[in-house]
C-alpha cells in the first residue's frame, strides 16, 4: 500500500508540474508575434500535455482509485471528505482537458485569448492543489 501510495504522490507531481508549466506556456505563447516563436511553442505544448502530463494524469487517477477503494474499505465513515476531494478532481480533470483544447487551438492559430487570460489561467491549478492537498491531509469530516 505504501508503494502504491509512493507511485501516486509521484504521479500527481508530474500532472502538477504540466498543470502549472502549461498555461505559463500559454502566456509566452499568446504574447508570441514571431512565427518560428510560435511553432517552437506549440512544440513544447504538445509534448508537455502529451508525453508527460496525460500519461501522468492516468497514473494519478488509476492509482488514486485504488488508494480510495481501499481507504474507503476501511474508513467508511469518512466519505464527505472524499466527495469533496472527488469534486476537486473531478475540476482538476476539467481543467487539463480544457488545456488540451487551448493546445488545438493554438495549433491551428484559432486562440481567441490574450496573454493576461493566461496568466489568471495559470492560478486554477495553484488554488485546487491547495484545497486538495488540505482536504486529503486534515479530512475534516
Amino acid at each position: 500500500m505504501k508503494y502504491l501510495l509512493a507511485v501516486h504522490i509521484i504521479a500527481i507531481v508530474c500532472w502538477f508540474a504540466g498543470l502549472f508549466y502549461l498555461p505559463r506556456l500559454f502566456v509566452y505563447h499568446a504574447a508570441a508575434s514571431i512565427k518560428e516563436v510560435k511553432a517552437q511553442f506549440k512544440i513544447m505544448e504538445y509534448k508537455l500535455y502529451y508525453y508527460i502530463m496525460m500519461p501522468a494524469m492516468v497514473v494519478s487517477l488509476l492509482t488514486g482509485l485504488i488508494l480510495m477503494v481501499l481507504y474507503v474499505a476501511a474508513n467508511p465513515e469518512h466519505l464527505v471528505w472524499l466527495w469533496q476531494k472527488l469534486f476537486l478532481v473531478m475540476l482538476l480533470l476539467i481543467f487539463h482537458f480544457y488545456c488540451g483544447y487551448c493546445i488545438y487551438e493554438f495549433a491551428h492559430d484559432q486562440n481567441q485569448h490574450g496573454h493576461r487570460f493566461y496568466r489568471l489561467m495559470n492560478e486554477v491549478p495553484t488554488i485546487l492543489l491547495i484545497i486538495i492537498v488540505i482536504l486529503a491531509v486534515v479530512q475534516p469530516y
